[in-house]
């Protein structure tokens, strides 16, 4: 639904989002006109203390007020609940009524000054239950006007000003945009957005240093996240609303579907990968230092770590000032301070951190790379871009995720440039190099893997939960000899890529747009669903008398930017369409892909037991985001070493692991 326009302006909010702050503020009026109405009933006639006439006229005026701010309430909650998404139609009169709701807010303004001065100069000698009260409706009028106040500048929209639009617009989603008037109009539009973007990013990294790294860093973000939904209209209650329809319909369909086409069957069994995939996982997991190591171990972890973390000195440690991540590692990979050759916790936008140690039970040298632990990992994470890797023997085009390509980079230089390796094989020239990493770390170590490759042809990389969107077809296929993801359940970060982002948004779309249930109801039982589960809820998949070519046009509103030739347009399309070409350079999972599943029904009671099983899969199946409370908790690196443990191990865990333990899955 197209944002609401009011006071000149488009706001991020549409007419339909009123429906739950207006039931709220209904509910805390009434109550409040209620409690005002008995102190007025309780002291009728018997105002007689300094100010008595005044305070009459407080109350009278008071539950006035409340009753015509009732009223406009329940007008707005109920013209709101009407239509649907994109049916705005029956809510038509909703800018009217918030016309009114605000011209409430100037005589509320003045009663709150009375308030306070009748309290402040003429309450001598009154009843201190009456004082009392009367400094709880002057506190909860100024209460509501603050939280007014927030609300407006939250849901205001900087690319709200009333735009100007191309001549000679006929029909939305007919416009030209070969004309110079409609290019430069759409460029314009693009231009801001990435400015407003690029501020708010500074804003929200203001603690960072804003050099040239940061800013360049900043500006291909900004350009990555304004032009997402520049060509929709959608709020984000849209977006939530589509998401959570999105889910019911996934669980329907894998409801449906065959058992025995899930599984994927391999000629090879992962029995003695997942060994050494459990191994390399713990040193992964140690990677994050202390606050995974407290995380996992909340009754035991500060303890033993009180007294390591002030007297730790070690000289290969760089960036652990007070050494409690070299600490959390040692506990937590039981090596000893002799088996590591170099560690780092340095950590810049494209650099982060990791350690190098002697792996003597395996025989190996092992390179462990952080993950995501810092708001410059986030930046890297999301310099999502492609940037070339040549790599020498790999036919094909050669390309990476930009922030992790650059990340590769830096840990490489550090390896070779500085003598980090030469030193360990010269300790121990008969071991063969190891590398391994979860999330950011999965990534970077895959790459870092590529870029060794051609130097340390035994190498293997075991990479957990890697983003999806990370390497080309060439690379990829190219890595399969030595790279072994490991990806558990349904979680999002091995699905995330710019493709697979375009593809969530087409569904999106069409999912809002085919709904007819306001959107009130949807968030509702969407709530439910996500908390309590149940049966997915039956709603129709196209609007009644609806055609299916009407489903590819653009969305409906004046304001919409979805037009002909955006990208949106094509991927709305069929996809056998000659006119549907990506936008965006299909970027794939490193090497051969070890899938986790849990088997039984995707909820289970928190006393039950948890049971896995593991299959090689393709990147074919992870070309698309599956909405589900899981696709975040799988992704933590403590879920991913409890399922290889359970796999790897003859122990039955009958208890709920910590990271469901944080969230409503335990149902």
């Amino acid at each position: 639904m197209p944002g609401m326009v009011v006071f000149g302006r488009r706001w991020g909010i549409a007419s339909d989002d009123l429906v739950f702050p207006g039931a709220f503020e209904l509910f805390v009026r009434i109550i409040w006109w209620i409690g005002t109405l008995i102190l007025y009933t309780l002291h009728k006639g018997s105002f007689d203390c300094s100010g008595g006439g005044v305070l009459h006229s407080y109350l009278v005026g008071l539950l006035v007020l409340l009753a015509l701010i009732i009223l406009s309430l329940c007008a707005i909650v109920y013209v709101s609940a009407q239509g649907t998404i994109m049916n705005p139609g029956p809510r038509r009169s909703i800018p009217a009524l918030v016309y009114l709701r605000a011209l409430l807010y100037i005589p509320e303004l003045v009663w709150a000054c009375l308030g306070a001065m009748w309290v402040s100069d003429d309450s001598q000698g009154c009843d201190p239950a009456t004082v009392g009260a009367v400094i709880a409706a002057v506190v909860a009028s100024w209460v509501i006007l603050l939280f007014t106040v927030l609300g407006v500048l939250f849901v205001f929209d900087p690319l709200g000003d009333p735009r100007p639009q191309p001549p000679a617009i006929e029909q939305l989603g007919v416009r030209d945009l070969q004309s110079s008037e409609g290019s430069q109009f759409l460029f314009t539009a693009r231009s801001l957005a990435t400015k407003v973007w690029e501020s708010r990013l500074r804003l929200l990294c203001c603690c960072l240093p804003q050099d040239e790294s940061h800013r360049a860093a900043f500006s291909s973000i900004a350009q990555l996240v304004s032009g997402f939904f520049s060509d929709t209209d959608l709020v984000p209650s849209d977006i939530a609303a589509g998401l959570a329809l999105l889910h019911q319909e996934q669980d329907k369909m894998e409801q449906c579907r065959d058992p025995d086409d899930v599984v994927i069957h391999s000629p090879s069994s992962p029995i003695m990968e997942l060994e050494k995939a459990a191994h390399c996982m713990q040193f992964a997991a140690a990677a994050y230092g202390w606050p995974l190591y407290i995380y996992s171990n909340l009754f035991t972890a500060p303890c033993k770590l009180s007294g390591d973390c002030q007297t730790a000195e070690y000289d290969i440690v760089g960036g652990d000032h007070l050494g409690c991540h070299f600490s959390s590692i040692l506990h937590s990979t039981g090596l000893q301070y002799r088996d590591f050759i170099h560690v780092s916790f340095h950590n810049q936008i494209y650099e982060i951190p990791f350690f190098v140690a002697l792996d003597h039970k395996r025989e190996a040298v092992l390179v462990a790379v952080r993950g995501t632990l810092s708001l410059k990992d986030v930046l890297t994470d999301l310099s999502a871009e492609c940037e070339n890797l040549p790599v020498e023997g790999v036919s094909g085009a050669c390309y990476a995720h930009k922030g992790m390509s650059q990340a590769a980079g830096y840990i490489y230089k550090k390896l070779v440039n500085d003598g980090i390796l030469n030193q360990a094989f010269s300790i121990a020239p008969e071991y063969k190099l190891v590398i391994t990493g979860h999330s950011l770390g999965a990534g970077t170590s895959s790459l870092l893997a590529v870029l060794l490759r051609n130097s340390f042809p035994t190498l293997q990389c075991y990479s957990f939960s890697p983003p999806g969107g990370l390497m080309s077809k060439a690379l990829a296929d190219y890595s399969k000899d030595f790279v072994v993801s490991v990806v558990l359940g349904k979680d999002l970060v091995p699905r995330l890529s710019i493709p697979n982002m375009e593809d969530l948004k087409k569904r999106i779309l069409k999912m809002v747009s085919n709904c007819n249930k306001p959107k009130y109801r949807i968030l509702l039982q969407g709530c439910w669903y996500e908390l309590f589960g149940g049966d997915p809820d039956d709603f129709p998949t196209e609007m009644d008398n609806r055609r299916e070519e009407e489903l590819s046009q653009p969305l409906l509103g004046e304001e919409s930017l979805i037009i002909r030739h955006s990208s949106s347009y094509q991927s709305l399309a069929s996809e056998d369409s000659p006119a549907h070409t990506p936008a965006h350079l299909p970027l794939f999972l490193p090497g051969r892909i070890l899938h986790i599943t849990e088997e039984g029904p995707s909820r289970r009671s928190c006393f039950s037991q948890a049971r896995y099983r593991a299959e090689w899969s393709s990147e074919m199946a992870f070309r698309s985001i599956l909405i589900n409370p899981r696709m975040l908790t799988d992704h933590m690196p403590d879920a991913v070493l409890h399922a290889l443990r359970s796999l790897t191990s003859d122990r039955s865990f009958s208890l709920c692991p910590p990271y469901l333990l944080s969230t409503s899955l335990c149902v």
